[in-house]
């Protein structure tokens, strides 16, 4: 249908001018030809970034599972709508039905109500890549409730932060998880978390690694005998366009998660149409994201814009290397994947391995190739493009955020000629401005700023969860009536985006978006530990990896460096989660401060990057001499 499906660089330019020129038409028609509505809405936009405020389709009433599920029984019942492959490539993959899907979405629902779950409750998720994290989350849709999932590499005190600021009333999870080799005993970490949620009254438990776990009588349930009992159908409670449909946590530079929050039809639109364009998904397609649902990129292209779209999404358990670094390449031969999605990190860390793990493969049923998390660097970009693509399938750099709710900036594939480290050009009614640091808009190309979106669309996120001052302070008031991504970017003379990264104090190591605040925090917990600064550097496979300058106490001196790095991490393993590790310890005497008191990161950086002979100007420094000695002591 006209605009839906974009094929041409010449019908890109047609498109984004509409969408551009006329929003709300360009969104309505969009959302009145491709979705179901119980209602249709009276207004199809209406925003105020002062205050913000941003509704969609106002007044619209719909279920987004009668539209990732019911409506495609007519054609598709016995389409596969999810492939699982297991951890263990022993174990059977699993080929899930749109029949089969709907109907244990159904049961789960009838699950969740008679637990006591309904409309506009929140349900925290704790679960690996298994079917049931994609049925508990549609099933909350189904009722109403609004899911929080919570990556399961996170610590108890990660989801104990989460489950409380939320305030949840259920958490669902699994006696354990498989990952690689290991086992992981997510109940255990679960038990730990919920020694302090109050709001807490059910966990329902699916079993994975059959381990003996221990239940706690009237508040832990087996999910699998519930199901049993369930029935398999369940009338979708009818939502209105703007009611929560979930919160995702995200690091902030500041201590605590930032819960963002979601809404119902926007987001459903948004997820649907950019999964259509970025991977010219076509039937009978094999799409595979390999992210976790943990993100936003599986919440928008594992789950809601694939199943939106009546596509088989394909729902991976296992890590590349395992049982060797074959894995990848042997998941895309055995499901003949079509649209393959994965992060720089991955393909940097399987590029360093030897090719005769990729050249034993038919890799020949891929037609594009995607990636995200971060931008990527060229080398990696030819690695992939030549190695895995052969030179044939165009390569998507995505950038997008989980405050955005779906990519913004990538290449069209078969549309947008790409360049290797560009995400290129702006999606449809995404309206991008770069802003220097007084914020005036530097207009033309060839100009390098902080990156800005102009002009509000469809899914981006509406509130950080019970706290609106702070998504205005984050986003909306450092450029008047701009939402401030906390992104540079450069435009380069053809009009391109590159994303140059962060501009605050968020490292991204391996994709993972971590705040460096919280962790200072930790380390300073630590009772040798008098002051802690954190800073990234550039790290040949995860991107960047942190890089941690600590004061000790005096007691702290007289301990033995080693044994004090790894209680350090250890400490940061147990409150954050392992992904947030410091590659490297330093301990030095003083950090270079301003003479307002605020540490000066960007001299930290260099010399982390080892890039000392340009420091730049440290005359402003209330203890320069300190610069010297951090250098002479650099690990």
């Amino acid at each position: 249908m006209s605009n839906y499906h974009i094929k041409g660089l010449e019908e890109y330019f047609q498109v984004y001018r509409k969408s551009v020129n006329q929003p709300e038409q360009f969104w309505g028609e969009i959302a009145e030809e491709n979705f179901l509505w119980r209602k249709r809405w009276d207004k199809v936009l209406k925003w105020d970034f002062e205050k913000p405020e941003i509704k969609w389709f106002e007044g619209a009433q719909l279920n987004i599972t009668e539209n990732c599920l019911d409506r495609h029984l007519y054609a598709s019942a016995d389409k596969t709508a999810i492939i699982f492959e297991p951890n263990d490539p022993l174990e059977p993959a699993q080929h899930i039905t749109y029949q089969e899907l709907q109907e244990r979405v159904c049961k789960f629902s009838n699950v969740l109500q008679d637990q006591g779950i309904k409309r506009g409750d929140r349900v925290c998720i704790y679960l690996s890549m298994i079917p049931e994290l994609a049925i508990a989350m549609l099933a909350c849709a189904r009722v109403g409730a609004v899911h929080s999932v919570v990556f399961a590499g996170f610590s108890s005190t990660a989801i104990r932060s989460r489950i409380n600021d939320a305030n949840c009333k259920m958490v669902i999870t699994s006696d354990g998880s498989y990952r690689g080799n290991k086992t992981i005993d997510l109940k255990g970490i679960v038990d730990v978390a919920l020694e302090d949620t109050p709001s807490i009254e059910t966990v329902l438990v699916v079993k994975r690694i059959k381990s003996d776990i221990h239940m706690r009588p009237n508040r832990d349930k087996w999910l699998e005998p519930l199901m049993e009992e369930a029935s398999t159908t369940f009338t979708p409670e009818i939502m209105n366009a703007e009611d929560p449909l979930f919160v995702l946590y995200t690091s902030g530079s500041t201590g605590q998660p930032k819960g963002m929050l979601h809404t119902t039809a926007g987001y459903m639109v948004y997820a649907a149409y950019t999964f259509k364009n970025v991977f010219q998904y076509n039937q009978p397609d094999v799409y595979w994201c390999s992210a976790d649902v943990g993100w936003i990129t599986g919440h928008s292209y594992i789950i809601y814009g694939p199943l939106l779209n009546g596509a088989t999404t394909l729902l991976f358990e296992g890590v590349p290397n395992f049982p060797d670094y074959s894995r990848f390449w042997d998941v895309i031969d055995k499901h003949k994947v079509n649209q393959f999605y994965t992060a720089p990190t991955a393909i940097r860390a399987l590029a360093k391995e030897n090719l005769s793990y990729v050249e034993n493969h038919d890799l020949s049923s891929l037609k594009v190739l995607g990636t995200v998390g971060e931008p990527i660097n060229e080398e990696a970009w030819h690695w992939y493009n030549d190695n895995i693509g052969k030179n044939n399938c165009p390569v998507v750099d995505t950038w997008f955020q989980t405050e955005n709710g779906g990519i913004m900036i990538s290449p069209i594939p078969f549309a947008t000629p790409t360049i290797p480290t560009f995400a290129t050009l702006p999606l449809p009614g995404i309206q991008p401005a770069l802003m220097d640091e007084n914020g005036n808009e530097l207009l033309g190309n060839q100009v390098s700023g902080r990156l800005c979106i102009r002009f509000p669309w469809p899914g981006m996120a509406r509130t950080i969860y019970g706290d609106h001052k702070r998504f205005k302070d984050t986003y909306f008031s450092t450029f008047k009536n701009m939402y401030f991504t906390g992104d540079g970017a450069l435009r380069d003379a053809t009009g391109y985006y590159r994303i140059t990264g962060r501009v605050d104090d968020v490292i991204i190591v391996s994709g993972h978006n971590l705040g460096t605040a919280p962790i200072e925090d930790v380390i300073n917990e630590h009772p040798a530990v008098a002051e802690s600064a954190i800073v990234g550097f550039p790290h040949d496979i995860k991107g960047n990896s942190l890089y941690g300058f600590v004061i000790l106490k005096e007691s702290g001196e007289q301990r033995d460096p080693q044994n004090l790095r790894k209680e350090i991490n250890q400490l940061i393993s147990e409150r954050i989660g392992p992904i947030a590790k410091m590659e490297k310890i330093q301990f030095t005497n003083g950090l270079p401060k301003t003479r307002s008191g605020k540490i000066m990161r960007r001299i930290l950086r260099k010399i982390a990057a080892g890039e000392i002979n340009s420091l730049g100007d440290s005359s402003t420094l209330l203890n320069p001499e300190v610069v010297q000695e951090i250098i002479d002591t650099r690990l």
